[in-house]
């Protein structure tokens, strides 16, 4: 049973408060959930780089561990991942190895995302909608990194 495309922005809600945990914290403000089939979500993560000195711990990193740890295995085929930005060719990795059912993200990224090095870094049978919540989950990125370099 897959989630209908009508929650796509109920879930990215969802995540949205992942990141502005992140955000908090001090860290990238980028948030990530995975979603059951049966629409309970069963992974959630936030950036922890900074606080885990961790290059590795991305948000969706977080959520696939949490996710996996939950069903008690490592693929989540019938799952979808909602993250606010999309994934860098190690997390897209991670998803393939995974076998995520379908990814969900809001914002692009020209300069690091994995669509720069083509889909096939997916699972082939991964499906990908782009583009929900798109201002507001690349707005949270932006004015973080804006104030930054302020």
């Amino acid at each position: 049973m897959e989630i209908p495309t009508g929650q796509d922005e109920k879930f990215m809600r969802v995540a949205l408060n992942e990141a502005r945990e992140a955000l908090n914290r001090g860290e990238v403000p980028i948030g990530a959930v995975i979603v059951a089939p049966s629409g309970t979500i069963i992974g959630r993560g936030y950036n922890l780089v900074e606080t885990l000195t961790d290059a590795t711990a991305h948000a969706e990193m977080q959520a696939i561990t949490a996710a996996s740890s939950a069903l008690g295995g490592k693929y989540l085929t019938d799952c979808t991942l909602y993250v606010t930005v999309e994934p860098c060719t190690m997390c897209a990795g991670a998803m393939a190895w995974s076998q995520l059912g379908r990814l969900v993200y809001g914002a692009t990224d020209p300069k690091r995302g994995y669509s720069r090095h083509g889909r096939q870094l997916l699972h082939p049978r991964t499906g990908v909608t782009a583009g929900i919540m798109e201002e507001e989950c690349g707005g949270l990125v932006s004015d973080f990194f804006k104030k930054l370099r302020a």
